[in-house]
């Protein structure tokens, strides 16, 4: 009797999925739902830019199905996880068909229209339109390993989606109600500039697009310049790195950190533990902070 209740999908409940990072796990299990079963490699407030895999790491990629990255070079590691692993499943790579922005080689170089300056920025999540490409990526990636759950991703996907044009309509209620010039903001690295791009905001950091460089003095005097003379008023540490550069910056530039913004990982704490909840928490503590 009990077994003419299970859910049809229960032949498919658990096609293991590994996901590079938080964020990207988060968005594979919107899709994914009850079909898919799924780990992430970097944690919530943990930094993919710096992460090593361990030979656990090895051993999930090796017994998955399903291989979901970002792309746009932010897994700098994943050749070799892949090597050492032996990975012969499918491997989707989210960011993919977005054109990226470009950064210098020293990992600054936005500029507002996104021309070439070097490599690409891989923080394309923070503008909630690329992540529609990345939701139809990922629905297309899990209906090519399984291929009886296609319509049923499809279906996932269209509902994920509709939240973000809902969520991207709302930033942009937010954003609108800031002055243009007071649309300036400090935070730990670069990993903001499609947000910037999205809703016309200047993001400043100390450091480039990858936390695994170091921020030369010369940059940070710099920055604190800049911020004085364009009196910078909204300052944020990042949940996934070392606040204390930051935190030095905005006392020799005589201003107050503001909050705390997600930028690379979901948090282990209630309010950023999804994607959806992590962008409206960024929205409103930018907004009320500019």
């Amino acid at each position: 009797m009990s077994s003419l209740l299970l859910s049809p999908l229960a032949a498919w409940a658990n096609l293991p999925v590994v996901a590079s990072f938080s964020i990207m796990a988060d968005i594979t299990r919107e899709v994914g739902g009850e079909r898919v079963s799924v780990v992430s490699l970097v944690g919530a407030d943990q930094d993919a830019h710096v992460f090593q895999p361990k030979p656990a790491d090895v051993k999930k990629l090796a017994e998955a199905k399903v291989f979901v990255v970002n792309g746009l070079g932010f897994e700098g590691w994943i050749n070799r996880l892949n090597k050492s692993a032996n990975f012969k499943g499918v491997t989707i790579t989210a960011a993919n068909g977005i054109k990226p922005l470009e950064v210098a080689e020293d990992g600054y170089g936005h500029d507002e229209h996104g021309h070439d300056h070097g490599h690409a920025d891989p923080h394309a999540w923070h503008n909630p339109q690329h992540v529609l490409r990345y939701v139809d990526n990922i629905a297309a990636g899990l209906s090519r390993a399984d291929a009886a759950g296609a319509s049923y991703y499809r279906e996932r996907a269209a509902a994920y989606k509709a939240r973000l044009q809902e969520l991207d309509s709302w930033a942009g209620k937010q954003f609108a109600a800031v002055p243009a010039a007071r649309r300036k903001v400090l935070t730990s690295h670069d990993a903001f500039a499609y947000l910037g791009q999205r809703y016309a905001i200047r993001f400043m950091a100390p450091q480039g697009v990858s936390t695994d460089a170091e921020a030369s003095a010369k940059s940070v005097a710099q920055l604190i310049r800049q911020v004085k003379k364009e009196q910078v008023k909204a300052v944020f540490i990042e949940n996934m790195s070392d606040r204390r550069l930051i935190d030095q910056l905005a006392k020799e530039a005589g201003v107050k950190v503001g909050g705390k913004l997600y930028s690379d990982a979901l948090s282990s704490q209630p309010g950023a533990r999804s994607y959806l909840e992590m962008f409206r928490s960024n929205v409103t503590a930018l907004s009320q902070s500019m």
